[in-house]
């Protein structure tokens, strides 16, 4: 596999860092923040493969040393898993909060929103 993917993740994640910190959009801070929460996601899936490695399931007959060295990790998957239902409760209440600014400001744009607050 390479470091090649361990690198494009991290390219990911810096894409979301920028757009966090450096747009004033609400909407593309919302997605920059997806961003960052599926380079998460795919870090932790990288971490826990195993090339030419399998299911965890102990075949009858089967040695441990073998199955030691051929299951992958499923506690990754695990935390992903969790982490995709922690990212979409976020991800709803980032959306629901830019409703709310809109109906309030009518625009997306930090600076206006700064400058209207009074």
């Amino acid at each position: 596999m390479g470091i090649t993917i361990y690198v494009l993740t991290f390219a990911l994640l810096l894409i979301g860092i920028y757009a966090v910190v450096a747009k004033k959009n609400v909407v593309k801070i919302i997605v920059g923040v997806l961003v960052i929460d599926y380079a998460v996601n795919l870090f932790l899936v990288l971490v826990g493969y195993r090339t030419g490695g399998g299911a965890p399931i102990l075949a009858e007959g089967q040695p441990v040393t073998e199955f030691a060295r051929t299951a992958v990790d499923p506690l990754p998957q695990a935390m992903v898993l969790t982490s995709i239902v922690i990212g979409l409760g976020i991800t709803a209440l980032m959306v629901a909060m830019a409703i709310r600014l809109w109906e309030n400001y009518r625009t997306f744009d930090m600076n206006e929103i700064r400058r209207l607050r009074g």
